[in-house]
């Protein structure tokens, strides 16, 4: 499989792991100028906006967990999205008086899929 193919598919996989968890997803992919963000969900308690980073991993290729392959860099371009995304969408964010929130999800897809999911992955 592709490297492109196998990030669509573990972003799609971590989508329905977060729907099953009770998130609302709002967004898949969203884009600015700035980067690109995978998830945007409600948590299921409703009080955060989660912007959610997907890394999807065959174990057996990697020395680096897909958590530790978030680099400051894009850690960087992640916020500056969410920025955006808060401005764009400031009355949902406001009437609903979310909290933004910076997660991570790994995915390894080797004979079973596992989730290693990460809330408050890092500071804004």
């Amino acid at each position: 499989m592709k490297k492109y193919g196998l990030g669509v598919d573990g972003e799609t996989l971590a989508a329905a792991y977060l729907e099953s968890l009770g998130y609302r997803l709002l967004e898949r992919n969203f884009t600015s100028r700035f980067g690109e963000i995978d998830i945007v969900a409600v948590s299921p308690d409703g009080r955060y906006l989660c912007f959610t980073e997907v890394k999807t991993r065959k174990s057996e290729k990697n020395i680096a967990s897909g958590l530790e392959s978030v680099s400051a860099e894009k850690q960087r371009k992640i916020v500056k999205t969410a920025e955006y995304f808060l401005v764009k969408n400031r009355r949902l964010v406001e009437s609903k008086g979310l909290q933004p929130r910076f997660d991570c999800i790994e995915v390894n897809v080797d004979d079973k899929v596992d989730f290693k999911f990460v809330e408050n992955a890092f500071d804004a």
